[in-house]
């Protein structure tokens, strides 16, 4: 197989003239001769691949990860190309390789998921600030200044350079800056206050309450809000201890019922 570029076809200086060979690889059925040519041609084109990678160093990752990962994306775009189309291969190759490393990034790098707009919003500020900081030394370029040369609002400047600083998880055991006594950010989250329960369970028994018998709602605050024994509500009141009990327990349950029944 011929390895000799050609400059009318293949704007890619090493991109390999393996047009006769893609032919020959779509008429051969399954099996050795086949998977030999398929190796050849993956083989010729890997240069390109890693020159492809090569453009995504720096970016966390390392080298020869990005290798592999462009190396998978070439092994897609031989498999997947058809010849009949007329298209030369690397049209197809370098979208596909370069897709599979973004993809690589999208899925392995990010802590937590994020939303293709906003790895989109930070690539453009990233690109963007790159730019900039060439001509304005001295300093960071503003988020005007950014917007304006990205064709960017200045909303979706901010969404992007906030998605530059939360490329990782911060642990919540992780000290905070400046803490000089171990203070980290579990120590500044927040727990569910069960007085808020209280608070719901307050106001929807409220107007049920209110709704009872003058007499029952007597007792029901001698009980519950003056801490009186039934025994002193029942002298109070001139009936039995039996009485009282009674009556607690029905207008307990007839709130409890209504207000059941307005939740559902």
């Amino acid at each position: 197989m011929s390895t000799r570029t050609s400059a009318k076809h293949h704007p890619h200086d090493d991109a390999p003239d393996t047009a006769a060979a893609f032919r020959r690889l779509a008429e051969l059925p399954e099996g050795p001769e086949r998977d030999t040519l398929r190796g050849e041609i993956i083989e010729a084109w890997l240069p390109m691949a890693d020159r492809l990678a090569g453009r995504f160093r720096s970016r966390g990752e390392s080298l020869d990860d990005l290798r592999q990962v462009a190396a998978l994306g070439l092994v897609k775009a031989v498999d997947r190309y058809d010849p009949e189309l007329g298209n030369a291969f690397e049209s197809y190759a370098v979208p596909t390789i370069t897709g599979e490393i973004k993809r690589h990034f999208r899925d392995h790098m990010w802590t937590l998921h994020v939303p293709r707009r906003v790895q989109d919003l930070r690539n453009r500020v990233r690109f963007a600030s790159q730019d900039l900081s060439q001509t304005i030394p001295g300093r960071r370029p503003t988020v005007a200044e950014i917007a304006e040369h990205a064709r960017m609002s200045e909303e979706d400047v901010l969404v992007g350079l906030e998605a530059l600083e939360s490329f990782t998880a911060l642990s919540l055991d992780a000290e905070l800056p400046g803490s000089e006594d171990g203070y980290s950010l579990s120590d500044a989250l927040g727990s569910p206050d069960p007085a808020l329960d209280t608070v719901v369970d307050r106001e929807s028994v409220a107007p049920r309450l209110a709704a009872l018998p003058e007499r029952e709602r007597a007792i029901l605050y001698m009980r519950f809000f003056g801490d009186m024994t039934q025994s002193r509500i029942a002298e109070q009141l001139g009936i039995s201890q039996m009485h009282v009990s009674r009556l607690i327990s029905r207008c307990c349950g007839k709130v409890r019922e209504q207000v059941l029944r307005d939740a559902a």
